[in-house]
């Protein structure tokens, strides 16, 4: 009986030092470094855009009635590794002022592509800025404007808080408008100031809400040595909007709203 307790025991001994291929693969398997994730441009991703608000989204102005500045921004965006396409939903319509926008966004079509975005690009003001303008232009003072001014600040908000209510994560990106009536009224130097003054306050109201950029063109337009308006002498021509488009792709890049709408997302 101790002769077969010693062999057992002995035998014991021999095959815990012995291994199996699978256990040695299970030890060179676990032995492994940790891997860093792939980068986030490794998957392209598909990127929804939805431009909203005048005729600078409709692209009033663009003889190829392609989208203005839409289809300059969307071939950048593309040329991105972290993009596979950027489909954007054109929403704009001729005309419209900040009231008319803001009654706009309870329609069903408007707020269901706003849910669904990644980003959204506002153009809107200028047609405020042009009601006054028709109103007063026999007796044009700058205090008018200014009054004005308040009522365009409160409508805005609403604008932007109702796209924010609708769409938490989305980037939301608002432009700043330009003076339209360089080429008419160049001797009206007030009109310089009534505009900077309109964009400050677009640029305050974007400030009280997240995932909310301002993107300023006004300088664009101030180039007189390049003709940069279409023929009606209020809407940018082709070249305009490429500009737009290269100004929307540089803010994109030096605040990464590209990658945060895509981690948003």
């Amino acid at each position: 009986m101790k002769r077969f307790v010693l062999l057992f025991i002995c035998l014991m001994f021999v095959l815990s030092g012995c291994s199996t291929p699978y256990q040695e693969q299970r030890r060179h398997f676990f032995s492994h470094e940790y891997k860093q994730p792939p980068p986030a441009d490794f998957i392209p991703h598909d990127l929804s855009i939805v431009s909203i608000g005048d005729s600078l989204t409709r692209g009033v102005g663009d003889v190829k009635e392609s989208g203005g500045y839409i289809p300059y921004l969307k071939e950048k965006l593309e040329s991105q590794k972290s993009i596979k396409t950027a489909d954007f939903i054109n929403l704009g319509v001729r005309g419209n002022r900040t009231d008319q926008l803001l009654k706009r966004l309870d329609q069903f079509k408007v707020k269901t592509a706003i849910q669904n975005a990644d980003i959204i690009i506002i153009t809107i003001g200028g047609n405020d800025v042009m009601k006054v303008f028709k109103q007063n232009i026999t007796h044009l003072k700058v205090d008018t404007f200014l009054e004005e001014e308040k009522y365009y600040r409160e409508r805005l908000t609403n604008i932007i808080q109702t796209i924010s209510t609708y769409n938490n994560k989305a980037e939301i990106i608002l432009m700043g408008i330009y003076n339209p009536f360089m080429k008419w009224f160049a001797d009206i130097k007030e009109m310089d100031q009534i505009i900077t003054s309109w964009n400050d306050t677009s640029a305050e109201v974007v400030d009280q809400f997240a995932h909310t950029s301002f993107v300023p063109v006004e300088d664009i337009f101030n180039n007189f040595e390049e003709d940069l308006l279409y023929k009606d002498y209020f809407h940018p021509n082709n070249k305009g909007y490429e500009l737009i488009a290269d100004r929307f792709y540089m803010y994109f890049n030096e605040h990464r709203i590209i990658e945060q709408a895509l981690q948003n997302g």
